[in-house]
């Protein structure tokens, strides 16, 4: 199997069969033996009958169906488990991703060894306002917060080498951060490739502002697990030795002051340092609950599956 290409989808009936028949012919047209997965997450339209349909008369279309609308990092994380492709290649199903990029990516990832090939949207059809300004801000914000030199985090046509996605989970909403995950996992030959965006010809982006300040949540997120997800005590520990550190130095310059040298004055829990030490404490213990939960968290393993298969198709 050369090709797996990974397709999530909601509510996209009217740009299945077109979308198909174009990556099949740029398939034929290259040669390769490949497969291409759906994942229909929640649709409430006739998406899934047109997979249904598209699976039957064409044995190379495997589908998963969830129950519900899990979110676009579930349906990577699914249907990254189904692939058995060398080269695992992801796009979106609204048509704004060009199959006739396919080529030059699996190329890139078979004969000039990258392990991460990502698409970049140098020139948008999307509204200035609601998307390219946002878009930029947030990937210059990834970029400096993460040392992956990548202009378009966002894009959905990427390509991986199959151990990559084999190694990874994503999980949550995550699937923006998919290179800094692989980078966190030590597979650090990662490309760009600038690729042609097609303004959307059926129905409406799934997609609104709210997105930006999820991603950005998620930043600080993964910026936390990148230099702490290992060695959560090194943070925590770090921060909760200082807040004791603070607290013993307030009690006990308020023990001295009381002991030696102004024995007749306000009684310590009059004293406003008392409550500053005694607050500093709480806290550094605390912090250091944190980071022992942390390491103890690091013991159990954690399968990043977070949704529900209703139907698979192979």
């Amino acid at each position: 199997m050369n090709i797996s290409i990974v397709i999530p989808l909601l509510n996209e009936d009217e740009s299945l069969t077109e979308l198909y028949h174009w990556i099949a012919k740029v398939m034929q047209s290259n040669g390769f033996l490949y497969e291409l997965i759906f994942i229909d997450d929640g649709s409430t339209d006739g998406s899934w009958r047109l997979i249904k349909d598209l699976s039957t008369k064409h044995p190379e279309v495997k589908a998963i169906r969830f129950l519900k609308n899990f979110g676009k990092s579930q349906a990577l994380h699914a249907g990254f488990a189904m692939t058995q492709g060398d080269v695992v290649i992801t796009m979106d199903a609204d048509l704004q991703d060009n199959p006739e990029e396919i080529p030059d990516l699996y190329k890139m990832i078979t004969q000039e060894s990258y392990q991460l090939v990502s698409g970049w949207k140098k020139k948008r059809y999307d509204s200035v306002i609601s998307k390219n300004l946002p878009s930029k801000l947030f990937n210059l914000a990834a970029r400096k917060t993460s040392g992956v030199k990548l202009h378009d985090f966002n894009c959905g046509l990427k390509a991986y080498h199959k151990d990559v996605i084999k190694t990874i989970e994503v999980t949550g909403e995550m699937h923006r951060y998919i290179p800094v995950l692989a980078k966190n996992a030590g597979f650090s030959i990662i490309g760009e490739k600038v690729v042609l965006h097609q303004a959307r010809k059926y129905g409406t982006t799934k997609f609104g502002a709210e997105r930006f300040v999820r991603g950005f949540l998620d930043l600080i997120t993964i910026s936390f697990i990148s230099k702490f997800g290992k060695r959560p005590m090194h943070l925590f520990g770090a921060w909760g030795a200082l807040m004791l550190f603070v607290g013993f130095c307030f009690a006990a310059y308020l023990g001295i002051d009381k002991l030696f040298i102004n024995p007749s004055g306000r009684l310590i829990t009059q004293r406003p340092q008392f409550y500053i030490s005694l607050t500093a404490m709480i806290i550094g213990t605390q912090l250091f609950l944190a980071g022992f939960l942390g390491e103890l968290f690091l013991r159990s393993k954690k399968d990043g599956k977070n949704y529900i298969i209703k139907e698979v198709l192979k």
